[in-house]
C-alpha cells in the first residue's frame, strides 16, 4: 500500500511539473515592426530554413556538422551584418516555412522558395535574390528523353509542392511521382524507380552533375526566382532587405557568394547586370565536391559517424524530454478522464467519451498543426516545446483513458463494496484499493503506448522542434548515407526505450509481491473479525 501511495504522490508531483512548464512557457518575441512601435530595438534577425533541404541552400558542413553552411547561409549573414543585426536560425520542415512565418516564430524565411501568386498572397517577398531554371535528368544512356513534351507517359520524380511539380502537371500524361527530398529523388532515378527527375538547375548542379550514373539533359525549362518570405505587415522590414540587398549586389558581395557556390549563371548575369566576378574560386562547390567523393573505407566512416555524434546525443536529449513531459500529462489526464467517465454524471461522461473518440479519430499530425498553427488565430500562441508536450500527450492521454477504464472495471466489484462495509469513503475505497490494484494491470499497454510516444515524438519536428529523427535526415542529407545514419539512430531509440521496458517489469515485479499475499490488504483485514470490531 505505501508503493502505491508513493506512485499516487509521485503522480501529482509529475502533474505540478508539467503545470509549471507550461504556466512559465517562454513567450514568442515580437516582429522587427512591433519591437519598432515600442522603440526596442531589434537586433536578432531570426530566419528559418529547412537543413534537410540539402545543398546548395542551408546544410549542415560535413567536415563540422555543428556549422551551417550554403550561399543562403552566406546571404543572410550578409544581410544582417549590412543591417547590424545578429542571425538566429530557426529549423522547421520546408512546408511549414510559412505558416511558421505567419505565426511569427521568425522574421523571414528563405530555402528555394519560389515566388509564386498563391505564396505572395499569403507572404510578402523580397527582390528575387537568385533566377534559375528548371534542369532535367535521366539516367547515363537514357535515349529519346530532353525535353518535357518527352516526359509524357513517363515516370519523373520532383518535389512536392515545387514549380516543376506544377510544370509536370500543365504538360499532362505525365506521371509524377513526389518527394521530399531531393537524396531519393535521384536515388529512384538511379534504382530505375523512374525514368527521369525534373529540379531546380541548383539542385541538379549539386545532386546529379557529380553522380556518373545520370545525366543532364535538354535545355532550360521555365524560369524561377527565389525570394526572402517575410510577413505582410512588416513593410518597412520588407524595404529594409531590399535595400540590404542592392548594397550587397552593388558592392559585389552577391556576385562574390554564388561564385563561391558554383551559382553564377548567365541568367544572373543578366539579371544583375554584371559581369562574372574575375578570380574568385568555387571553393563552396569544390569542398562539398570532395565531401560526397571521400573514402569509403571502414575507418572513414567511423570517423564520419563520430563527428556527428554531438547532434545524435542533443537529438535523443531532447526527444527523451519531451517523451518523458508528455507521458506525465498523457497519464495524469487519461486517469482523469477515466475516472470522469466510469463514476461521474452522465454529460460529464458523455464529454469525456467525445473526447476520446475525437482525439483517437484524427491523426496526431493534424492535431499538432493545430496546436501550433491554428491556435494563434484566436490569439493563443504556444511555445514549440509546449505544443509538442501538449499535442503528444493530450493525445495518447485519450488511449491511456481506455487502459485505465478497463483496468478499473476488471477489479472485481466485491473490492468496492467491502471497503465500503469497512466504512470508507466512495474516495478513499477508489484510491487505497480498487486503484492499486489496476495500476498493476495497466502497467504492460501503459509502458507499450511509452514506447509509441518516444517513436511518435518525431512528428514534432514539424513545429521546429528538432529531435532525433530530424537530426537523422539532416545528417543523411550532408553524408549522402541513410544506412548508417539509420542503424545509429534505430540503435538510440532502442536504448531509450529499454530501461523504461526494465523499469516496468520491475515495478510488475514488486507489486506480486504484494499481491501475492491471500487476498490483499482487504483480505487481511477481513480475517480479523476481532480486530475490526474493535
Amino acid at each position: 500500500m505505501t508503493r502505491c501511495r508513493l506512485s499516487f504522490h509521485l503522480t501529482l508531483v509529475l502533474l505540478a511539473g508539467l503545470a509549471l512548464v507550461l504556466r512559465e512557457a517562454p513567450i514568442l518575441p515580437s516582429s522587427p515592426a512591433a519591437l519598432a512601435m515600442q522603440n526596442v530595438p531589434a537586433k536578432i534577425l531570426r530566419w528559418a530554413a529547412d537543413t534537410s533541404s540539402g545543398a546548395p541552400y542551408v546544410f549542415q558542413d560535413p567536415s563540422n556538422p555543428t556549422t551551417l553552411i550554403g550561399f543562403e547561409v552566406d546571404l543572410i549573414d550578409a544581410l544582417a551584418a549590412e543591417l547590424g543585426m545578429t542571425p538566429q536560425f530557426v529549423q522547421n520542415q520546408w512546408d511549414g516555412l510559412i505558416p511558421g512565418l505567419k505565426r511569427g516564430e521568425y522574421e523571414l524565411a528563405i530555402n528555394g522558395i519560389e515566388i509564386t501568386p498563391d505564396r505572395s498572397q499569403e507572404v510578402t517577398f523580397s527582390k528575387p535574390y537568385y533566377l534559375t531554371f528548371e534542369q532535367l535528368t535521366v539516367r547515363q544512356g537514357t535515349v529519346g528523353l530532353t525535353t518535357l513534351a518527352d516526359c509524357r507517359g513517363k515516370m519523373v520524380g520532383t518535389l512536392q509542392a515545387s514549380l516543376a511539380e506544377r510544370l509536370l502537371q500543365a504538360e499532362g500524361g505525365v506521371s509524377i511521382r513526389t518527394y521530399e527530398d531531393e537524396i531519393n529523388a535521384y536515388q529512384d532515378l538511379i534504382l530505375g524507380r523512374t525514368d527521369a527527375v525534373l529540379l531546380d538547375y541548383p539542385i541538379a548542379l549539386y545532386y546529379a552533375a557529380p553522380n556518373p550514373q545520370l545525366a543532364q539533359v535538354g535545355g532550360p525549362i521555365g524560369q524561377l526566382a527565389y525570394g526572402i518570405a517575410m510577413r505582410k505587415e512588416d513593410t518597412e522590414f520588407v524595404n529594409q532587405i531590399n535595400a540590404a540587398f542592392d548594397r550587397l549586389v552593388a558592392n559585389g558581395t552577391w556576385a562574390t557568394i554564388l561564385a563561391k557556390w558554383n551559382l553564377w549563371t548567365p541568367v544572373m548575369a543578366d539579371y544583375l547586370q554584371q559581369a562574372a566576378p574575375p578570380g574568385i574560386e568555387p571553393t563552396g562547390y569544390l569542398a562539398y565536391l570532395q565531401a560526397i567523393h571521400r573514402e569509403a573505407g571502414l575507418w572513414a566512416k567511423v570517423v564520419s559517424y563520430a563527428k556527428f555524434l554531438p547532434l545524435f546525443f542533443w537529438g535523443a536529449v531532447r526527444t527523451l524530454q519531451i517523451s518523458l513531459l508528455s507521458m506525465s500529462l498523457a497519464v495524469c489526464a487519461g486517469l482523469l478522464i477515466a475516472l470522469t467517465r466510469l463514476y461521474l454524471p452522465k454529460p460529464f461522461q458523455l464529454l469525456s467519451v467525445l473526447y476520446v473518440e475525437t482525439i483517437r479519430g484524427t491523426p496526431l499530425l493534424i492535431q499538432l498543426f493545430f496546436l501550433f498553427y491554428a491556435l494563434p488565430n484566436i490569439g493563443i500562441k504556444l511555445s514549440p516545446l509546449v505544443a509538442a508536450v501538449l499535442g503528444l500527450g493530450l493525445n495518447y492521454a485519450a488511449y491511456e483513458s481506455e487502459n485505465y477504464r478497463a483496468g478499473i472495471l476488471s477489479v472485481p466489484k466485491g473490492q468496492m463494496e467491502a471497503a465500503r462495509a469497512l466504512g470508507m469513503t466512495h474516495w478513499q475505497a477508489l484510491r487505497y484499493v480498487i486503484l492499486p490494484q489496476s495500476f498493476r494491470l495497466v502497467l504492460p499497454p501503459v509502458t507499450n503506448d511509452f514506447i509509441s510516444l518516444l517513436k511518435d515524438s518525431s512528428l514534432v519536428s514539424v513545429i521546429t522542434m528538432v529531435e532525433l529523427t530530424k537530426v537523422y535526415t539532416q545528417v543523411s542529407a550532408a553524408t549522402f548515407d541513410y544506412f548508417g545514419t539509420g542503424l545509429i539512430v534505430a540503435t538510440i531509440y532502442l536504448l531509450l526505450g529499454l530501461p523504461f521496458a526494465r523499469l516496468a517489469r520491475w515495478a510488475e515485479r514488486q507489486l506480486d509481491v504484494e499481491q501475492a499475499q491471500p487476498m490483499g490488504a482487504l483480505g487481511r483485514a477481513a480475517g480479523r473479525p476481532n480486530q475490526l470490531s474493535a
